[in-house]
Formats: structure tokens, sequence, C-alpha cells
């Protein structure tokens, strides 16, 4: 069998926790995040309590690309922790925040290109400092930066032209995730609703807001990855074409029919079901799908490339979806 590509197997969805967030003073609140020892391992608590949905490793990538190996992935695409992307902070700390992240993960893909690259994260509040922050991360050795579905009171803002101007300037990948229980609803508090239902929706409508802000058409080279196979966003597109032509609040700031913007869009694996992410492959195509894991979460998908080698797909295809797609999006230039 052909390798996938030049990294070989790529997972382009894997989350990291930057140990040095926590253990450098000053740079985060310890009650907000922190670091405790739990049976002999480092454990990391949100908010007091404990993240209980980490079920593989966290902190150590070499560790995480041990694990990795094991499930058939050669290169790691980190990612920090959403909870790590500054949000409703003030600049500086949300600064100091990606900088501290920046220098370790830039240091992690200097020392082993071969298995890790690495997407940052900006202080997508403050739009000016957003695309300082988006340069310096690519200059860094960065290949793009995560954004939380909910940034920025919803990515397809006006006030966010700015970043997404350089962000296709400097051909970054933007991925896209869920910022976790971005949607309020009360019963998304029963039955894990919250991480299966609401992530997915969340990411949606980022997706979909995006698309018709026209963010997409205007910049037609951005490299948006939507995490989770893109949510419940390719559930809707139909919707979305029709609401387009027949209600005139829906048709959002386009010159274009919508599904030209939504197949702009790339998307992970991460859909749990074989037949969905064939018909994710089918829709989109076959350039526009990644590999993707979500680890260390109980939500990832442990079996990613298997999943993926199911399918039966034409071999072409399956060495993009495994890693060509991937390595053609980090080497940018």
């Amino acid at each position: 069998m052909s390798a996938p590509g030049p990294l070989g197997v790529v997972d382009a969805h894997a989350h990291i926790a930057v140990e040095d967030l926590f253990t450098t003073e000053g740079v985060l609140d310890p009650s907000f995040a922190a670091l405790r020892d739990v049976d002999g391992r480092r454990r990391v608590f949100l908010r007091g309590r404990e993240l209980a949905s980490v079920v593989g490793e966290f902190l150590d990538p070499h560790r995480m690309l041990a694990e990795a190996r094991a499930e058939g992935v050669d290169h790691l695409l980190l990612s920090p922790w959403v909870h790590m992307a500054p949000m409703g902070i003030p600049l500086a700390e949300a600064r100091r925040r990606c900088e501290v992240q920046h220098e370790v993960l830039a240091r992690l893909v200097a020392a082993d290109p071969e298995h890790l690259s690495a997407v940052g994260a900006v202080p997508i509040d403050h739009p000016a400092d957003a695309v300082a922050v988006l340069r310096e991360a690519c200059a860094a050795g960065l290949s793009g930066v995560e954004l939380a579905a909910n940034a920025g009171n919803y990515l397809g803002e006006e006030g966010l032209e700015p970043f997404w101007e350089e962000a296709e300037s400097l051909q970054a990948i933007v991925f896209v995730h869920p910022s976790t229980r971005g949607i309020t609803l009360p019963a998304l508090d029963d039955y894990y609703l919250w991480n299966t239902v609401g992530n997915p929706a969340e990411t949606a409508i980022a997706g979909a807001h995006l698309a018709l802000g026209g963010v997409l058409e205007r910049h037609p080279g951005l490299r948006v990855v939507l995490a989770h196979g893109g949510g419940v966003l390719p559930a809707v597109c139909g919707r979305l074409r029709h609401a387009q032509s027949a209600v005139a609040a829906a048709a959002g700031r386009l010159a274009r029919p919508v599904e030209e913007s939504l197949a702009r869009f790339y998307f992970d694996t991460v859909t749990h079901d074989g037949r969905q992410l064939r018909r994710l492959i089918e829709d989109f195509g076959p350039e526009r799908v990644l590999l993707g894991s979500d680890r260390p979460f109980d939500m990832g998908d442990p079996h990613a490339v298997s999943v993926v080698r199911s399918l039966g797909l034409d071999p072409a295809v399956e060495r993009a979806v495994l890693g060509g797609n991937a390595a053609r999006l980090i080497a940018r230039r």
C-alpha cells in the first residue's frame, strides 16, 4: 500500500494542553484551569472539576505520538485545548496565553517536523491584535490557528474581515472547533446532549454564519477546517440553499449561491458513522476531508484510520483523506 502523502497518515484533529500554561506564573487563574496529581498522574481541572472527558494523553506530546502510532497514525496536527483559545479576557492576558502556547508548540514542531505540526490561538476578541498574532504564529512555524466556533460574536461578523484577509494571504489553516456549551439550552444539560448535539449544532451555526456572511466568497483561498465532520452543517445545506432563494432575510451577503461557499470548507472525519463519512466525501469532494480523531477526548474516534479504510474508497481517495490532504494544507509555503 502506497503512503498517503509525504507525512504519512495525518491526524488533523488532535488536542494538547500545553503544560507551560499552568506552570508559568500569572498566565492562568488556577480557579479557572489547573493541573493536579491524581493517582500518580497529572490531570487537568476546569473550574475546580477534573476534566473527566480526557481518556488519553493530553500533556505529553511524545506519549501522544506513541498512542497515535498504535492506531496507525504517523503525524499529529496539534491544536490547543479549546478552553485555551482566549475569549472574553483582557487583551494582555489573551496575548500572553497565545504567546506561551506558541512558544511551546513551535519548539515541538521544530524538533520533530516529521511527526508534529501545530496550530495556535489568537485573541479574536481584538481583531487587529488577532491579525498580528496570526502572523507571529505562522512566522514561528505554526500552520495556522484554532478558533472557537462562537468566537467574535460568530465568525462572519464584519469586524473580523482583517483577520480573514490575513488568513487567506498566509494560507493559514483556520480550525473551527465548538467552544463546548456554546449553546445554553437547559435541555442540553441532560444526557450529555451539550456534547453530542450542542457541539455539532454550534459548529453548523459557525459554518453557516461564515458562508452567509460572504467570508468564503470574498476569500476563496481560505483554508477553514470544520471539526466533527462539520457538525450538522451538511444536513442543513439544502435548507440554507432553499432559504437563500425563498426568504430575503436568509440571503446573507452573498452574490453567488450559498452552496459555492459551503463547498470551500474542509472537514475532519470525526462523524462516528461510516455511512455519513462516505456521504461527506461524496458531497464535498475527497480533497476536502481530513482524517481526525479528536484525541484525547471520550467523544474522539480511536479507530479513525480503520474507519476510513473500511469504506472501500478508491485508493487515491483513501490516500488523500488519510494524509495527502492534510499534508497539502500543512505545507502552505
